[in-house]
């Protein structure tokens, strides 16, 4: 974020020459997917219900008109995906959605609480399958902006093995713990032992993904995937030994640009992970929403088999812009607010 904003700047932050280059790879998106014929949808923003996830924290509001006399309490969403698999299970096909998600307590050079964000899901894809689509997304969209190298694959269990020299799968909280206080890194207030996902985050962002997709001095896409099963509550499992989640992240320079999951369809096990997150997030004193029953009942009646992916729209304008805050590719980002 800019050192500092005059009081009263009514000027955007970003550039109309920035401006022009977002509006341009906007349009290159919504070619891309009319060219696969893959519908654009809408979805609510509000809405009864929000992730789970403990990392994640979501804006909530009062909603006190008809419909709602004692008032009803609605979440901007961090994703479109509830209301998006719902969808999905009514039969939609191939849908993406291009539009804004918010995120409390996320603000800095890569963060803004309000943020674009690109979404899609491929009935019958295989995870293989949606990492090829994304690598092609990114590779049309940036254009002659941008050389991109050869794409690279590192499962996330060999990323810490390489750049930490721990097992992700079987080290400890206490190992976990030792390796950031080796590397002098303060844990966030709030980051207790029984919150092992949040020690392998930490080290994940500080030590691991400054190394992604940076070979020698060329830009290339770089998937990291099959991340432990209890990072990804809306994927499926594959067993094994370890067992691992069907989850994606794509990097370039170090920047994670997208997520992805096959994704989980078993009603009764999603509705054990939202509650078994639920319990996490009240013994660490977070806010805790109602389960979306809309969600589980769509999920009951039979999600098709198929891959989704959430891809930061923002962090991928600033690769090609060329710059290192969100607020050189944003008109009014928090500060100018």
């Amino acid at each position: 974020m800019k050192a500092a904003v005059l009081q009263h700047e009514w000027r955007p932050s970003a550039t109309f020459e920035k401006l022009r280059l977002r509006a341009r790879l906007l349009a290159n998106v919504r070619r891309f997917f009319a060219e696969r014929e893959v519908l654009e949808v809408e979805t609510p923003l509000l809405y009864p219900a929000t992730v789970t996830d403990p990392l994640l924290h979501s804006f909530a509001t009062r909603y006190t008109g008809p419909g709602a006399p004692a008032g009803r309490t609605l979440y901007l969403q961090t994703s479109p995906e509830f209301a998006m698999k719902r969808l999905l299970a009514a039969g939609s096909g191939p849908i993406y959605q291009l539009g804004k998600a918010f995120r409390d307590g996320e603000a800095g050079r890569r963060h803004n609480p309000e943020f674009t964000l690109l979404e899609w899901y491929r009935p019958g894809f295989t995870l293989a399958e949606l990492m090829a689509e994304v690598d092609a997304l990114v590779r049309q969209i940036v254009g002659a902006s941008l050389a991109l190298g050869s794409t690279q694959y590192l499962s996330y269990a060999d990323a810490f093995i390489r750049y930490v020299g721990i097992n992700p799968h079987t080290a400890s909280v206490s190992a976990l713990r030792q390796c950031a206080t080796q590397h002098g890194i303060t844990p966030p207030p709030g980051l207790t032992d029984e919150m092992r996902d949040g020690w392998l985050d930490l080290l994940l962002t500080h030590l691991i993904e400054p190394q992604l997709g940076r070979p020698y001095d060329t830009l290339a896409p770089l998937f990291l995937f099959d991340y432990p099963p209890s990072q990804a509550a809306l994927a499926r499992i594959r067993p094994g030994n370890p067992a691992v989640a069907e989850r994606f992240e794509l990097y370039i320079q170090g920047l994670e640009l997208a997520n992805g999951y096959h994704e989980l369809g078993d009603a009764a096990e999603q509705r054990r992970r939202f509650e078994a997150d639920r319990v996490t997030r009240q013994a660490a004193g977070l806010s805790v929403s109602p389960l979306d029953e809309r969600l589980l009942a769509a999920l009951e009646a039979g999600l098709p088999a198929c891959c989704g992916v959430a891809l930061g729209m923002d962090r991928l304008i600033m690769l090609v812009a060329g710059v290192s805050t969100i607020d050189d590719i944003t008109a009014f980002p928090l500060a100018y607010l």
